[in-house]
């Protein structure tokens, strides 16, 4: 593997050396155009404050702009978050890229030439599963493989859209590959879960068959993208499920198949990776971080105040004992319709273990309850019913029961029964999704706050 490097650590950039001067000097000539891109964006996650600070952690020129096009992968730390960028440079942009447009440098290494969104291009994006076949070194990347996966040359690479945190491109309808976009020290739990699972012989998640990282002075390395088998053919958990309720169909069959997989799951990942027991101290912990959640939610969202007391009776009732002692392991920690994909013939597959991107990646590694997942997937068949109309609570109530029941079959015990436990998450979960919908999507507030009206227990208090 050839071309220019420059890395630092995490903190800070270090000095380049000579061979990679132009790479390292992109950076002054850059900025402008990556301040004013980078907040139209979907995953940057700076949005609504000003940006301060702009620094460059690690460059590598895959492609140099000699090549035409060329590719540049940038680590940049932007304020306290660091992100991954993958950019073309080109003389101009054919019409067809136009969408994929940053700006033209006007000073720097790249003076004159056009600076754009590499995984546009089908050239560069190609480029991109070439290293991933290839494994190699090009400090401070490194890239990585399966030895027994088979990945063909040459499958035409697509980018997906919609997507929100991440950057996904598809190879050939065979394989993708996600290319995570805020990225930090430690081991993505998106490629060590799938790869645990795959080690314990568990078929309800994609195993991955390449990835690449980046190693820093100074630091733990940096997972920057998983490639993993495409599962054409099969139906987003949730879409299918908008479309059964558009139906007047039921959905029960699929959901009490949904928990039948989530159970395995979660079956496979307590074998396979460390567990604990949450005794009383710790309970009493992680019932004191879901009434600090509370607290901050009612100071943004005033129509959560009348609900306050209510919501909060749940989270004391985990803190003075559940049902059992707690037991917790690895999990999806971000489980809901949208992250699951049913086959033709109707098994389950679990995708995107990445958990919830805002939290800290130690955080997001960290052993929980598995009644977390639980709570998000029964929160999810809430949310389909009530985006129907009219709405039909019949139909939600039916779905949650029957995940519960399949999901007791592999697990030898139903959720319910860990009412204490059930009702804190999900009322944690209600909290979560009233602060977010505050936030970004008002008129779908009163969807949480149907659950948040349920879950507090009674009519709102007086004001």
């Amino acid at each position: 593997m050839t071309g220019a490097a420059v890395a630092g650590p995490l903190a800070g950039a270090a000095p380049a050396a000579p061979a990679a001067r132009s790479a390292a000097d992109a950076l002054p000539a850059l900025e402008p155009l990556l301040r004013a891109w980078l907040p139209r964006q979907r995953w940057f996650a700076g949005k609504g404050r000003a940006m301060q600070r702009l620094r460059l952690v690690s460059a590598v020129e895959l492609l140099p702009p000699g090549a035409s096009p060329g590719l540049l992968h940038l680590l940049v730390a932007v304020d306290e978050d660091c992100y991954q960028l993958l950019l073309g440079v080109r003389a101009a942009l054919p019409p067809a890229l136009a969408p994929t447009l940053i700006g033209r440098a006007e000073s720097g290494p790249y003076a004159g030439l056009t600076v754009y969104e590499a995984l546009g291009d089908p050239r560069l994006s190609g480029l991109l599963l070439e290293r991933l076949r290839a494994p190699g070194t090009l400090p401070p990347l490194r890239f990585d493989r399966d030895p027994a996966a088979v990945i063909p040359a040459g499958l035409a690479p697509r980018p997906l859209s919609g997507e929100q945190t991440n950057s996904s491109l598809v190879y050939g309808e065979t394989y993708i590959l996600k290319v995570f976009r805020r990225v930090g020290p430690g081991l993505n739990p998106d490629l060590e879960l799938p790869r645990a699972l795959a080690r314990a012989g568990c078929t309800r998640v994609p195993a991955p068959v390449a990835w690449y990282e980046a190693e820093l002075p100074g630091s733990e390395p940096l997972t920057l993208g998983v490639l993993q088998p495409y599962l054409r053919g099969c139906a987003d958990g949730w879409q299918l499920a908008l479309q059964r309720l558009a139906e007047g169909a039921d959905f029960t069959t699929e959901a009490r198949r949904l928990g039948e997989a989530t159970a395995e799951v979660h079956r496979a990942l307590a074998g396979a990776l460390p567990t604990l027991v949450l005794g009383p101290e710790r309970t009493a912990r992680l019932a004191a971080g879901m009434t600090a959640r509370l607290a901050a939610a009612v100071r943004e969202v005033p129509a959560l105040r009348p609900y306050e007391s209510g919501l909060r009776a749940a989270f004391e009732a985990l803190a003075g004992g559940p049902e059992r002692a707690v037991p917790a392991q690895r999990i999806h920690g971000d489980l809901h319709l949208g992250q699951t994909l049913r086959a033709a013939d109707g098994s389950w597959t679990l995708i995107d273990f990445e958990g919830e991107p805002a939290r800290p990646l130690a955080e997001r590694r960290r052993p929980e309850p598995a009644v977390k997942d639980i709570a998000g997937i029964l929160r999810s068949f809430d949310y389909a019913a009530r985006s129907h109309h009219p709405f039909d609570p019949g139909w939600a109530e039916a779905c949650r029961a029957a995940f519960c029941e399949g999901y007791a079959v592999p697990a030898g015990r139903d959720p319910r029964a860990d009412a204490v436990l059930l009702r804190a998450y999900e009322t944690d979960k209600a909290v979560y999704e009233t602060r977010y919908e505050a936030r970004h999507r008002p008129d779908w507030l009163h969807v949480p706050l149907a659950a948040v009206h349920r879950l507090a227990g009674s009519a709102p208090a007086a004001p």
